[in-house]
């Protein structure tokens, strides 16, 4: 008996899903976004994207709240047509959302590439946008998009966006943004799909007290000043956040950064920067106050801050700063968390901050 209740359950934990994979063939250009790059736009690149998908339908809550979303992985190989960037070869994970009656497809993927031609002082100092072989990189895409045209094959095409920086972990790292067009097509790896399961006065809404985080953040990185050295820095961080629903939160907190990179700028531009009006003996610490949003998505979510300095001894690329990234629940409590995100100034990336948290 309880292996036959053991094979029923395989087989109705099979039905719960399905997936499928496409292949989209992309073509676009760089944005200029920095006058620094404008001899590494040659050309317009192109590439390939291949990701693998699984469907959900509704056997979850969440499922159900964001309109029965795919998840998956993909690949990007992207040719820059350009002798000092060559190509880069990205691996993400991905979510895909859907609107209008499922026909449009909006993607999200996060990840890593792997840059062919890296910077080198003394080999490829032109390649000012990557300071580093290894990379972050982030995509999205909007796409028309139609299953099962023939048998299980079926097309879809729209705009991709991709960008890629190391997180000025080295620099140089002005980083690259494109803008492409892809056309592609999808293929159904089983023959039918299940229904979607809904929920009969399912409701986004939720109530919860305002609960208090504790976060530490840690990671690497170097000033715009090439050559300047690596140093790590740690962040101390305490908010309050606010549940307005099952899919959001709001946050308000304080930020306390001890940033050891600022040591060695603020050496350089003593003696090689006087009119700065640096004088050597400024403060690397700063201190400042955010607010946020948190987008719920299961055990994960989406985090995206704004801050303020009110401490800032010396000015480095701005009195605000922007921090996005991801979250990962730890425990079903949501109490431990895991988090990875960048902080930046406007478009100029500050670090890759990598932390944990609690949450009272």
């Amino acid at each position: 008996m309880s292996i036959f209740c053991l094979g029923l359950s395989a087989q109705q934990n099979d039905k719960a899903h399905t997936s499928y994979i496409d292949l989209s063939y992309f073509y676009g250009n760089i944005s200029k976004h920095n006058n620094d790059i404008l001899h590494l736009v040659t050309d317009h690149p192109e590439g390939y994207l291949l990701s693998w998908n699984r469907k959900t339908y509704g056997h979850k809550e969440w499922e159900q709240l964001y309109n029965y979303p795919d998840y998956g992985a993909s690949m990007i190989y992207h040719n820059f047509k350009n002798p000092y960037m060559g190509s880069n070869t990205a691996f993400y994970g991905h979510y895909n959302f859907y609107f209008f009656n499922r026909n449009l497809m909006f993607r999200v993927g996060q990840g890593v590439a792997f840059a062919e031609k890296p910077y080198d002082k003394e080999d490829n100092y032109r390649n000012v946008a990557f300071g580093s072989t290894l990379l972050s990189s982030t995509y999205l895409m909007l796409n028309y998009k139609k299953e099962r045209i023939f048998n299980r094959f079926g097309l879809q095409a729209g705009l991709t966006l991709i960008h890629y920086s190391n997180g000025n972990t080295k620099a140089p790292n002005t980083s690259i943004n494109t803008v492409n067009f892809n056309i592609g097509l999808n293929y159904n790896l089983e023959a039918t799909q299940p229904e979607y399961i809904r929920t009969a006065g399912l409701s986004s809404a939720f109530t919860e007290p305002v609960r208090f985080n504790f976060v530490f953040r840690t990671g690497i990185n170097e000033s715009d000043v090439i050559g300047s050295g690596q140093f790590p820095f740690y962040v101390f961080s305490v908010y309050a956040d606010k549940r307005l629903s099952k899919k959001s939160a709001i946050q308000l907190g304080t930020d306390v950064f001890y940033s050891n990179f600022l040591k060695e700028y603020i050496r350089y531009s003593s003696i090689s920067y006087p009119e700065r009006g640096i004088d050597g003996s400024e403060d690397f610490k700063r201190a400042g106050v955010f607010i946020g949003h948190e987008l719920f998505l299961n055990q994960l979510s989406v985090v995206a801050q704004a801050g303020y300095y009110l401490y800032y001894p010396v000015d480095y690329e701005g009195e605000v700063y922007l921090r996005g990234g991801l979250k990962g629940y730890l425990t079903k409590s949501k109490k431990l968390f895991a988090v990875i995100t960048v902080k930046a100034h406007a478009a100029q990336a500050e670090g890759v901050e990598i932390g944990i948290g609690y949450r009272l």
